[in-house]
């Protein structure tokens, strides 16, 4: 990505990567939030201190701590996309990108998001943020949530349980699961709750020419699930909207002790687009043996 120098906003533009492309050439949800955490690279260099001078001379990881996005247009593969990021106050950026079609400007992702410089207990040694950005530095993530008994790591009525090993390859600064972790965590249970009800993206594509569209989601971080730690992942529906989608949370745990503490938790809205036959390009009807997958509901 390349970027046009600004005090404010810092303006990149990029391209969406090949491997989102994964229903026809529409690039999937997790990959306009991979655009974005790139420009907001660009803003933290732009500062004045890009983050690998913060991890290697002050000990300090940049770490995205809550992103909330509307997606309300598409992004397709080969799009040129346009990301403009400012600071609201302290912590808080907005972030906007943006693709020409037509001759016109079309906003395909709108978002708020909190950025923090963690206190690394990996690097060699801590010094303090530099003054551009001394009010981001926080000694840990920001907590919240509340801890459950062992005994609560069960699946109830209509609720999803997946438990993953945390991968290296998710994490960063040799030690935590990084925002972006999450977000393709929450695409996995997403997936694999749809095919333990019955309703898999694959079946839905090839019976219904369904395709799979996110319209808004958030991710939030609590606290650490450290490398090679098993994290307990709950999925469940909440909400079935207008008939035409479906509101669904994450929450992920870690144990420790006789408790599962919180490490994340994240919401997303979802439905489906026809892509052939009756009704093609509009969204899809969730009709009752779909509502019924969805919410764990008796036939």
């Amino acid at each position: 990505m390349t970027a046009t120098v600004s005090p404010a906003p810092t303006v990149v533009h990029g391209s969406p990567a090949f491997e989102g492309a994964n229903i026809r050439t529409w690039i999937g949800f997790k990959h306009f939030m991979y655009l974005a955490e790139q420009a907001v690279l660009r803003w933290l260099a732009d500062q004045g201190t890009p983050a690998r001078e913060l991890y290697l001379h002050h000990g300090l990881g940049l770490e995205i701590t809550d992103f909330a996005v509307q997606l309300p247009a598409v992004l397709e593969l080969g799009d040129e996309v346009r990301a403009e990021v400012a600071r609201v106050r302290g912590d808080r950026l907005s972030v906007r990108l943006s693709v020409t079609r037509d001759g016109t400007e079309v906003t395909v992702l709108r978002g708020k998001l909190t950025v923090a410089l963690v206190r690394e207990r990996a690097a060699d040694a801590h010094r303090p943020a530099p003054a551009a950005v001394a009010g981001l530095e926080v000694p840990d993530l920001p907590g919240g949530g509340e801890a459950l008994p062992v005994s609560a790591l069960t699946a109830g009525p209509g609720t999803f349980l997946w438990s993953w090993r945390a991968p290296y390859f998710y994490c960063h600064y040799s030690d935590r699961v990084q925002h972006s972790g999450f977000v393709r965590a929450l695409e996995e249970v997403v997936d694999r709750f749809l095919a333990d009800r019955g309703i898999s993206v694959g079946r839905m594509l090839a019976e219904r020419s369904w395709i799979p569209v996110v319209s808004r989601a958030r991710v939030r971080l609590l606290a650490a699930a450290r490398m090679e730690e098993t994290v307990h992942t709950f999925f469940t529906v909440t909400d079935i909207l207008r008939g035409t989608l479906f509101d669904g949370r994450m929450d992920c745990y870690v144990r420790r002790g006789d408790e599962l503490v919180p490490v994340a938790t994240a919401r997303i809205l979802h439905g489906y687009a026809i892509a052939a036959g009756p009704g093609a390009g509009g969204m899809a009807q969730l009709d009752d043996e779909v509502v019924r997958a969805l919410t764990g509901e008796a036939s």
